[in-house]
């Protein structure tokens, strides 16, 4: 049995909403970056943690907390999403730390394969696309709709 943790990029998941599906859909089929493992081995999914943010370049060592979590609860493999592949600065440098710290285990760069008709660098491209449509999106901040509410709107009684 393959005990795999997962490292998503924290800025995917949690402000762009990113739940992992082609992560977990690739896992559960052996797809991807799953499919070298023995297909008569099972596979388990020990947990999936986000790294601890952009952490600039002094910073990277702050993922093996994130890690060292998964190490004892007996972790074997390490997969860094594909989000945390093609969107991350810090990949190499999260990589080199892992390995370092923790030699026994394996440092995976993928989780799921690109979609019909792509290859690994025309995903790439893809998520960055997807990515600077998803920030351009108009929205507020928690701030503007405060001040917004609290600002009598003219032809309302005060």
């Amino acid at each position: 049995m393959a005990r795999i943790g997962i490292v998503t990029c924290s800025n995917t998941t949690q402000d762009m909403g990113c739940s992992s599906v082609g992560c977990l859909a690739d896992l559960r089929s052996r797809g991807g970056h799953f499919e070298h493992y023995p297909k008569d081995a099972p596979l388990e999914l020990i947990g999936i943690v986000s790294c601890a943010g952009c952490p600039t370049i002094v910073g990277a060592e702050k993922i093996l907390d994130r890690i060292r979590g998964l190490v004892a609860v007996g972790v074997e493999a390490i997969h860094l999403a594909a989000c945390v592949v093609h969107l991350c600065p810090f990949k190499k440098r999260y990589e080199d730390v892992i390995r370092q710290r923790f030699p026994h285990l394996s440092v995976v760069a993928g989780t799921h394969a690109p979609p019909p008709g792509m290859d690994e660098a025309q995903m790439g491209e893809f998520f960055k696309t997807c990515v600077k449509e998803t920030l351009h999106v108009p929205r507020k901040t928690i701030v503007e709709t405060v001040m917004e509410k609290m600002t009598p709107q003219p032809g309302t009684p005060s």
